[in-house]
């Protein structure tokens, strides 16, 4: 006869199957994704279906031949990866209170246009200016998620129609700052040169640079504030079950605001760390940078764990970063989309099956009570 825990923590056994299961899916979605891709790699190479193992092996080869063949690649990959580490781990914030924070894309541009002015400063030291420049990302990030945020708490408004909108009002905000204003160089489309002191130090004259180290230690930091602290408990609570965290006394309201801030403040400072180690100045914008859209995926396939979202990161950022390799060996770059969007295909049919488990969960303890 097996034991009952009536203790209410969970076993070594528990905690490993549910790990286990948690893993599970994103796993898969790999594996089949990289299935269905080889297809592609046989018909642009003219293979057989008896060369599928020659075509695996050769998308395998280019991929990591175009993000970790030697050292300007793998460091190149690292200036892809750390953007998406912060969009996704602002992402899990959001849907692990059950919110969809479209937003993330114009978050990230506020944060890149703040640190594009605030680095124009002249005459600062490093040790100030940097940290003002990252603060100043957070800000702007934060205060441009807020308001999606409170229009969902005290309206009810859908955040997604909001942020969508939120997006393009960045867009333009950019747009009219660079071209419009003073702080644009004239007879250009962009802002001057950040100073010196601004810029994060790059690694061996590449484009990475000391971001990562921030988009890292962001994401342990969301990680520990999420399920070591009352505010991520409260939530996570709210994305759980927003009517049982109110009747456990939990403000929805102040929760689904923090919850946007937090986001918000994340993709502001990617957005900072990117213009502040990568680009160096702001440019107007015809369509948005795409790090926030990619942040979903990311943090989707790290089922909304924001150290999961580290590894989920790499992946995606090394398939971006090997679209020219493949294209360099007649293959179309479109395999990396087709990639990713077959991840995330399956890890959203994960979400959809254990929607409709809990649904049956649900009708039966109602139909034993």
């Amino acid at each position: 006869m097996s034991r009952i825990n009536t203790t209410g923590k969970k076993s070594i056994g528990q905690i490993t199957t549910e790990a286990g299961k948690s893993v599970l899916f994103p796993l898969l979605a790999i594996v089949i994704s990289i299935f269905v891709a080889v297809f592609f790699v046989m018909w642009a190479k003219s293979y057989s279906i008896l060369q599928y193992f020659t075509a695996l092996t050769e998308l395998f080869r280019i991929i990591w031949t175009g993000c970790f063949g030697d050292p300007a690649t793998t460091l190149n990959t690292i200036m892809f990866v750390t953007p998406l580490i912060f969009t996704g781990v602002a992402h899990s914030v959001a849907f692990r209170t059950g919110l969809f924070n479209i937003g993330v894309e114009g978050q990230f541009i506020v944060g890149m246009l703040a640190c594009s002015l605030l680095g124009l400063i002249p005459g600062l030291s490093p040790v100030i200016h940097i940290p003002l420049i990252l603060i100043g990302g957070v800000v702007a990030g934060s205060l441009w998620a807020a308001i999606p945020g409170y229009l969902k708490a005290k309206v009810g408004t859908n955040e997604v129609i909001n942020t969508i909108m939120m997006n393009y009002l960045s867009m333009a905000l950019v747009n009219f700052v660079v071209l419009r204003t003073a702080f644009g160089e004239k007879g250009k489309a962009n802002t001057p040169m950040i100073k010196d002191s601004a810029m994060l130090m790059n690694f061996s004259g590449s484009r990475a640079n000391v971001g990562v180290f921030i988009a890292i230690a962001v994401a342990i930091f969301i990680a520990w504030l999420l399920w070591k602290t009352t505010i991520g408990y409260e939530v996570r609570a709210v994305g759980i079950n927003p009517y049982g965290a109110e009747y456990g006394g939990v403000n929805i309201a102040k929760n689904t605001v923090l919850a946007m801030v937090i986001s918000g403040a994340i993709a502001g400072l990617g957005g900072a760390a990117h213009v502040s180690g990568v680009m160096h100045q702001q440019f107007d914008l015809t369509t948005v940078p795409g790090f926030g859209f990619d942040g979903i995926a990311v943090a989707l396939l790290a089922k909304n764990h924001p150290i999961g979202c580290i590894a989920s990161a790499v992946l995606f950022g090394a398939l971006n970063a090997s679209s020219k390799m493949l294209q360099l060996n007649d293959i179309p770059k479109e395999i990396v989309y087709l990639i990713q969007a077959v991840i995330i295909i399956f890890v959203a049919t994960d979400y959809i099956v254990r929607y409709f488990a809990e649904k049956k969960k649900k009708k039966e303890a109602m139909g034993n009570a």
